[in-house]
């Protein structure tokens, strides 16, 4: 059986071919740079570096990863601050681990499971083993490999529950392993995370391909040798003590080999040990050389779905640009299917959604068309979350929902895949049951989060009694602004699905309340000439003074988070032509909307986004430079997301606008370059500009949708829409359904040039929340 551990540690497990655990697992760094090839195209896009959006605060992991997968093995890295997928450009090797996130921010989660190579004999483990690199990363799809100062060259590749380790040694030196936990097996116990998780155990099974000369558990605190123990037994437990809490003990285990090289197999199980060397065992058995996973993740993801996208284009950065995107957005969330260790079902179970509040936006629409089969066991997952938690997440990380930033927006993810024709096994029933629960219970405050302690952020709608009395939220809660803006948006999500099911009555409730964020509106709020805007609201009606132009921090504990009252004043999509009509009429609105992108206006902005208002880096403002098609202005929206596309993305370690969040960002500049937007919870989407001369996505079961566009040229601004046939018919609107070109395939082919055309004469854009369809 090998060496066993069970630990219970707060900070996590490392290794080094020698086990330890609980190395400040919660600064987790990573670096992966490389060199672009002359050449480039589908059939090699895979042997690109896997650094894009790896700096620059995009927080991307160039580890190795399947689709979805549950590993994602890569190193550690510590300079002294966070990175939150292990990355950052300098600093020291601490280990390789098998599991983190991509693109996330808030805190680092998990960097868990970890070995790392020592040159020589460790005397002592809980000394700072770590080493810089002797060599710029090589990441690339399915592989990844580094060179320490030491001499040591470790290479990665990955399956979906297990990794494969190659160390190599300088010759004729003594080499160790320092691992988390021949073969061994074991578990961890940890704390770690941004959704303020209790204690998670992950369990693990690894196996060496050489025998090791020895192998030795130790423990320890600190890293004086007056701590440090080897016990006698193969079995080394860590228990809480009595008052609950963990002892900072560090567990793990040396092994000592005297060959150059050995190949490492671990698997890892939410469920057991034994599932854990099910898993290494079954997806990569003993003998399995490290290049031949590294070609199975390659063909995962080439016929799974980057070969599901093709084109005609040869520009070599645009062709890098969007498979790198595609790459990046399917990297989450994890499809944990049969390792949910909290409850048993027949349904999919999927983990890591950081953060649906990120992702409905734009990410969930792409997702469900790009890979239609896993969105749909993602939404049965997430009402099977709330059959068995009772509430959907808003994010969800290691089996535990959290933290809400705003409203329930799973409702909206659901409303969209409700709209759009989902149904397969998908039970619309306790999907209705979901959404009514969030729009109609209020959640217990439980964890408390100390940053925002008066009501939860766990689950559901904190502020739902508010929300309520009022139909509108006070400042007894924070986030209040913000807040009625998502609780809006998610009660017309509930009408969408009550009208779906025949629910009349719920229907035309939900909408009449997804009205209730006009109650934010103060007319006389004013900023840059312009009078109008969200703003936060008394319980006796008054309204709190607020310059439109700041958020304070911008935090949790503020009016709005994230985003200023300029941008959330733009961000009730579902319900435009009120806004337009708040707003003084088309032309004012058009000139309002403009001043979002004048550079110099926001003193509190970003010197990288030119102090705009608009923030590319921050979701709430993902949709606002496609509305002006709601005001007959497609061509201004040309304008705007194709300046923003490509200033603030490109295929390069600094080439994200701000964190990826789990394919947020990637979804974007995607949707830009097919020339569409989705107003999610509904089947609208803005018609943009495409950028490339052919793209073709395969929908499945037979249907495509393809774009073309002739004239069109991003060096020379010839990207305005000069006329528009969708299947092959002239088209007029600035907007277009999913049942046009999604439902049954389709086709959109543009003909751009130079200078702006005003094309769009027929009707405008629907606003579900006004009564327009």
């Amino acid at each position: 059986m090998g060496i066993p551990f069970e630990a219970f540690i707060p900070y996590g497990v490392m290794l080094t071919m020698f086990a330890v655990s609980g190395v400040g697992l919660s600064t987790v760094r990573y670096y992966a740079n490389g060199k672009k090839r002359a050449r480039y195209g589908l059939d090699q896009w895979d042997r690109e570096p896997r650094s894009t959006g790896t700096q620059n605060g995009g927080n991307m992991f160039p580890g190795v990863a399947r689709p979805f997968g549950v590993v994602k093995l890569g190193p550690d890295v510590y300079n002294g601050v966070d990175s939150y997928s292990g990355y950052q450009p300098t600093g020291n090797i601490t280990g390789y681990s098998m599991m983190h996130e991509s693109g996330t921010g808030g805190a680092p989660k998990y960097g868990v499971v970890a070995q790392m190579p020592v040159v020589g004999n460790v005397s002592n483990p809980l000394v700072d083993l770590s080493q810089p690199r002797a060599a710029n990363d090589l990441a690339q799809v399915g592989y990844y490999k580094t060179a320490l100062a030491s001499g040591a060259i470790t290479e990665l590749a990955a399956t979906e529950h297990a990794g494969i380790l190659q160390h190599t040694f300088p010759a004729k030196n003594p080499a160790s392993i320092v691992i988390d936990d021949g073969h061994y097996e074991g578990s961890g116990t940890y704390n770690n995370g941004w959704n303020l998780a209790p204690e998670w155990t992950i369990h693990f099974c690894g196996y060496f391909d050489t025998a090791a000369v020895s192998a030795q558990t130790f423990r320890g605190t600190g890293t004086g040798n007056n701590s440090l123990t080897y016990p006698g037994s193969s079995t080394e437990a860590i228990k809480p003590t009595a008052d609950g809490s963990t002892q900072p003990v560090r567990v793990g285990a040396v092994y000592t080999f005297s060959g150059p090289t050995v190949v490492s197999r671990i698997g890892v199980s939410w469920i057991s040990s034994a599932q854990a060397c099910g898993n290494a065992n079954r997806e990569i058995p003993k003998s399995t050389a490290l290049q031949t996973v590294e070609s199975a993740t390659k063909q995962a993801w080439n016929s799974k779905l980057l070969g599901k996208v093709t084109t005609t284009e040869t520009n070599q950065t645009n062709l890098q640009l969007l498979y790198t995107m595609v790459y990046g957005m399917l990297l989450l969330p994890s499809n944990r299917t049969g390792e949910n260790p909290l409850w048993t079902s027949s349904e999919p179970y999927y983990d890591d959604l950081f953060t649906i509040w990120d992702l409905f936006r734009c990410q969930t629409a792409l997702f469900q068309i790009l890979e239609p089969t896993n969105y749909e066991e993602y939404i049965r997952s997430l009402i099977d979350v709330y059959r068995h938690v009772g509430w959907m997440p808003d994010a969800r990380s290691s089996n535990f929902n959290g933290r809400s930033q705003g409203g329930s927006n799973a409702d909206n993810v659901l409303a969209d895949a409700y709209v759009k024709g989902v149904r397969g096994a998908v039970n619309w029933n306790d999907g209705y049951a979901a959404l009514v629960k969030d729009a109609e219970v209020t959640p217990p405050n439980s964890p408390v989060d100390p940053e925002s302690p008066e009501s939860s952020d766990h689950e559901g709608r904190g502020a739902l009694p508010d929300w309520l009395k009022y139909s509108y939220i006070t400042p007894a809660f924070d986030r209040s602004v913000n807040r009625a803006v998502d609780y809006s948006i998610n009660d017309l999500s509930v009408s969408q699905v009550a009208a779906g099911l025949g629910n009349a009555a719920d229907a035309a409730k939900y909408l009449n309340r997804s009205r209730n964020w006009r109650n934010h509106w103060n007319p006389q709020a004013s900023s840059l000439g312009f009078n109008g805007f969200l703003a936060p609201r008394l319980a006796n009606g008054a309204f709190v003074a607020e310059d439109p132009l700041s958020c304070g921090g911008c935090y949790w504990g503020d009016y709005f988070y994230e985003a200023t009252p300029w941008e959330y004043s733009f961000s009730v999509y579902h319900d435009m032509s009120t806004l337009i009509s708040y707003c003084g009429g088309a032309s004012t609105f058009v000139k309002k909307l403009e001043k979002l992108f004048a550079p110099g206006l926001n003193p509190s902005g970003s010197a990288q986004f030119n102090y705009t208002i608009f923030n590319p880096g921050n979701e709430p403002s993902f949709a606002s430079p496609y509305l002006f098609n709601f005001a007959g202005r497609q061509d201004l929206s040309v304008k705007y997301s194709r300046s923003i596309a490509t200033a603030y993305y490109a295929p390069t370690v600094n080439g994200l606008p701000g964190n990826a969040d789990a394919g947020a960002m990637q979804s974007w500049i995607l949707w830009n370059i097919i020339g569409l937007y989705p107003m999610t919870g509904s089947t609208t989407f803005l018609i943009g500009s495409p950028w490339l001369p052919s793209l073709t996505i395969d929908l499945g079961t037979g249907k495509t949708f393809t774009v073309t566009q002739t004239g069109g040229n991003n060096n020379n601004g010839s990207f305005y829409v000069q006329s528009l046939k969708v299947n092959g018919q002239p088209w007029n609107k600035g907007w277009l359904t999913y049942q046009d070109v999604f439902a049954n395939g389709g086709t959109m082919d543009f003909v751009l040039g130079q200078r702006p055309k005003k094309w769009t004469t027929g009707p405008l854009p629907p606003s579900p929340a006004a009564g327009s369809s």
